[in-house]
């Protein structure tokens, strides 16, 4: 049976096809996307050298108290600035060599290995965008996402996110809380509750609050065995997403390390996802890039699948983190 001589579009439409689908579903790899996602904190970008973040980082100035006649402050106040990320990007290639045409001769028999291929790439792309969503965005020459380690810091009084130095601006500072070093002791299944309600008060802001809470294997079972005393209370549509929550102060806690999970270790982030947006490019959200490629001196051609994007956030005093 003669080869496909339309190969380079049929791998072409497949990955356009299926792009969407994987779009959707990297939002169901990990708790942290999962929950952006439901919340409506994925915001694709259309465009721009940067992707840019407003935000409130101080009161308006001209407050004041009168009587009467009293002249008041009618000055401009600068109260809002913005967070700027630049555009992350990654790549996975599908290839096929004239060689493996010829030996999978036949339009369904190359479909098949076709398939293979561009799942495994699908698995690749959305496995490390999920992963990198945790990171602290140093790989690769910073080349990567800045993840929760970057925007929720165990050292938040230092470096620069969203080219806002937190070691000039407070109000850029997420909350901290060291089990060790602020609690006097390690974490245990006995103290864990009270290292989890002193971090939780700081991120506490009338009813604005922490709605996730996400840990490591080490800091979920911790809390998961404080309440087996008593009650454990789980939340079924969390798990018919792939992972079992708990909850606390109304807040779901997932853990997201398990094999090949993403959260580091020994930490518990407290997060207000009202302020986190997972912003993908509309163009590059898991879709193929341009068209099939083919070396002027090689038998074989690739089709590249990727990704273009950033994790950011809009207000990090809402934020926590509690650490070994």
């Amino acid at each position: 049976m003669p080869i496909s001589p339309n190969l380079s579009e049929i791998v072409t439409t497949t990955l356009r096809n299926r792009s969407g689908t994987v779009a959707d579903d990297v939002t169901k790899n990990n708790g942290l996307l999962t929950r952006l996602n439901s919340r409506g904190r994925k915001k694709p970008v259309s465009g721009g050298r940067t992707i840019v973040q407003e935000l409130q980082y101080q009161e308006n100035s001209t407050f004041k108290r009168y009587s009467g006649y009293d002249i008041l402050n009618v000055q401009p106040s600068d109260v809002i600035t913005a967070a700027e990320y630049d555009l992350k990007q990654a790549a996975v290639a599908v290839s096929m060599s004239g060689l493996e045409q010829l030996q999978n001769s036949g339009e369904d028999a190359i479909l098949d290995l076709l398939e293979q291929r561009i799942e495994n790439a699908e698995t690749t792309l959305k496995n490390n965008i999920a992963l990198d969503c945790y990171s602290d965005g140093t790989a690769d020459g910073g080349r990567q996402i800045g993840g929760l380690q970057l925007l929720i810091s165990t050292s938040p009084t230092s470096g620069t996110v969203g080219g806002i130095s937190r070691a000039t601006w407070g109000f850029w500072r997420n909350q901290k809380f060291s089990a060790s070093a602020d609690g006097g002791a390690a974490a245990t299944n006995a103290n864990i509750q009270s290292y989890m309600n002193r971090l939780y008060m700081s991120c506490v802001r009338g009813s604005d609050a922490p709605d996730l809470v996400v840990a490591d294997n080490n800091f979920f079972r911790l809390y998961w065995e404080s309440l087996q005393a008593i009650q454990r209370i789980t939340s079924a549509d969390k798990g018919m997403a792939g992972f079992q929550s708990l909850q606390y102060m109304g807040a779901d806690v997932i853990f997201d390390g398990g094999f090949g999970g993403g959260a580091p270790v020994n930490q518990m982030f407290f997060l207000n996802t009202k302020y986190l947006f997972y912003r993908p490019h509309r163009d590059r959200d898991m879709a193929p890039i341009g068209d099939e490629r083919m070396n002027t001196n090689q038998d074989a051609f690739v089709q590249l699948m990727g990704f273009a994007g950033n994790l950011t956030m809009n207000n990090a005093f809402l934020q926590g983190v509690l650490f070994a």
